[in-house]
Parts: structure tokens; sequence; C-alpha cells
């Protein structure tokens, strides 16, 4: 799963930087095991670093990641979803689901 086209919302364009959405394809790349169709990402400040909570239901699978920023980095407060649907995987904030 996950290894075929790749897109992302304009929400994700917009909202979230892309070193951190390259880190997020990074995370699915490097799963090991059987992955469900339906990724989730939180994402919170934490001591000065991005906090991300990757987890999916079904086998149950919990991760937590903290990244530093870049310059000029902000930290973001969102969830985010990675779905993929067989011909396309798609990166999406949760409010554009």
């Amino acid at each position: 799963m996950f290894r075929n086209p790749r897109f992302i919302t304009r929400g994700v364009q917009t909202d979230i930087q892309p070193e951190i959405q390259r880190f997020l394809w990074s995370l699915l790349d490097s799963m090991e095991g059987k992955m469900d169709y339906l990724q989730v990402f939180h994402l919170e400040p934490c001591g000065g670093k991005q906090h991300i909570t990757h987890t999916q239901e079904q086998p149950l699978y919990h991760r937590e990641y903290d990244i530093g920023f870049s310059v000029g980095g902000v930290p973001v407060v969102s969830k985010l979803f990675a779905i993929d649907d067989g011909d396309h995987s798609t990166l999406l904030l949760a409010s554009e689901y």
C-alpha cells in the first residue's frame, strides 16, 4: 500500500510545511507489516518541536515522533489522513474529508 502515485490536497499544500509532508510520506514508506488503507497523523507542538502521532486501526499501530523545525518553521496543530484507494494515495486534512 501507498506505493502508487501520491497527491496532497489544497489544505495540506497551504497549511503543512513541505518538510513535514515529506516526513509523513517517509513514515508510510518505512512501515513494516500490514498497512491499513487509512493512516492517521495528529500534529501538535511540544517543547519547541513538532510532535507527530501516527496511528492506524487494523492492525493496531501507534508510533510517536518529535522533529525539529527548519529556520522559520512554525509548529502545526492539525489532524491529517493518508488514504490509499488502490489507484493513488492522498494526504489530506481531516477537515477536508
